[in-house]
C-alpha cells in the first residue's frame, strides 16, 4: 500500500515552499479574521490537491512560481466551499475538529468563505494568471451544479447509474481535474496537454469518490462511520446497483427504509447487507479500478519515468486508502 508520506518525500522541498506562500496568502490584518485563517492553517488536510498540482506540474514541464500559485488558489478556493457546506448542511465537526460555523456562527462563516474565495480570485488577478483562474472557476461552477442536481434528485431518490456518475464527475471529479490542469498550464503546456490532464484529474477525482462510497459499506473496515450515506439519503454506486439487480418489491422497501427509516441503526443495518449481498459493492470496486486504469492510460509513455511514477503513485493512493 502506499503511504502518504512516501508520496510526500520526492516533493517535500517544493510542499514547504507552497505552505510559506500558502500561509502569504492567507494574512489578514483583521484581529478576528486572522484567529480563523490560523485555526483553517492549524488543520489543514494531506494536501492531496497541492500535491496533484505540483506533481502535474513536473509531468508537464517543471514546477514554476505560478504552480505554487495554483496550488495556492485551489486551496484557498476549495476551503471557502468547504466552509460554506459546513454552514449548509449545519455540520459542525470536519476532519475531528470544530467547524468555523461551529465556533464562531454562520454568518461569520459566510463571510470567512467570501473572504476566502475572495483572496483566490486576488491572488490570480493581480499576478494575471488568468488561464489558471479560468480552470478553477470552472470547477466551482460545476461543483456548485453537481450539489444542486444531486438535491434535486435526493428527494425522490431516483437518481440512476448516469446520473450519478454526472453527480460525482461536477461534484467531486472536477476539483482534482482543476488541479491537474493548474499543474500543466502553470508548466506552459499546450492546450491539448492542459485537456489531458484535466481529464487524467477527472477520471482519478471519480475512482476517489467511488472509493468513498464503499468505505459507507465497511469497504476494508476502515474510514468513515458504516451507514452514514444511507442515514443522509445518499444514493451511491454500490446501493444503486443493487437496487438495479432486484425486483420491484425488494426495490420498494429499500427505499422505503431509506426515506422514512433512515435513523434506525437496524434498518440501516438492512440496507448495509443488501447491498453487500446484491454484489453491489464488487460492481463499485470494478468502476472504481476502470477508471484508475483509464487515468493511467492517459499519462502512458509520456514525460519522464520518475515524474509519470509519482502521479501513478498519487492515483493508487487515492485508491488504496483507508480514510
Amino acid at each position: 500500500m502506499i503511504k502518504l508520506e512516501a508520496l510526500q518525500k520526492p516533493i517535500a522541498t517544493e510542499l514547504q515552499t507552497f505552505e510559506k506562500k500558502f500561509k502569504e496568502a492567507m494574512k489578514t490584518t483583521t484581529p478576528l479574521l486572522d484567529r480563523i485563517t490560523r485555526y483553517i492553517l492549524k488543520r489543514k488536510g494531506k494536501q492531496i490537491r497541492p500535491m496533484f498540482v505540483l506533481s502535474a506540474a513536473n509531468f508537464c514541464g517543471g514546477i514554476t512560481e505560478a504552480s505554487y500559485r495554483g496550488a495556492a488558489l485551489v486551496e484557498l478556493l476549495h476551503t471557502a466551499t468547504l466552509v460554506h457546506d459546513d454552514v449548509v448542511d449545519d455540520a459542525y465537526q470536519r476532519r475531528g475538529f470544530f467547524s468555523i460555523n461551529a465556533l464562531w456562527k454562520n454568518k461569520i462563516a459566510v463571510l470567512v468563505g467570501d473572504y476566502l474565495l475572495a483572496k483566490g480570485l486576488l491572488l490570480s488577478v493581480n499576478n494575471e494568471d488568468h488561464r489558471l483562474l479560468k480552470i478553477v472557476s470552472e470547477a466551482v461552477q460545476q461543483m456548485s451544479e453537481g450539489e444542486l442536481l444531486q438535491l434535486e434528485k435526493a428527494r425522490k431518490l431516483d437518481i440512476d447509474e448516469a446520473v450519478y456518475f454526472e453527480v460525482i464527475r461536477k461534484k467531486t471529479a472536477s476539483l482534482i481535474a482543476s488541479c491537474c490542469a493548474c499543474g500543466a498550464a502553470s508548466a506552459g503546456a499546450t492546450e491539448e496537454e492542459i485537456e489531458r490532464m484535466r481529464l487524467f484529474g477527472e477520471k482519478i477525482g471519480i475512482a476517489f469518490q467511488l472509493k468513498d462510497d464503499l468505505f459507507d459499506f465497511g469497504f476494508d473496515q476502515i474510514g468513515k462511520p458504516l451507514g452514514i450515506d444511507i442515514k443522509e439519503k445518499k444514493m451511491t454506486l454500490p446501493l444503486i446497483y443493487a437496487l438495479q439487480q432486484s425486483n420491484r418489491s425488494e426495490k420498494r422497501r429499500i427505499i422505503n427504509i431509506i426515506k422514512n427509516k433512515s435513523d434506525e441503526p437496524n434498518q440501516v443495518q438492512m440496507v448495509l447487507d443488501f447491498v453487500r449481498q446484491s454484489g453491489g459493492l464488487a460492481y463499485a470496486e470494478t468502476q472504481m479500478k476502470r477508471y484508475q486504469q483509464e487515468a493511467f492510460d492517459l499519462i502512458a509513455n509520456r514525460g519522464s519515468d520518475t515524474h509519470r511514477n509519482h502521479l501513478e503513485n498519487l492515483v493508487l493512493y487515492t485508491t488504496q486508502r483507508t480514510n
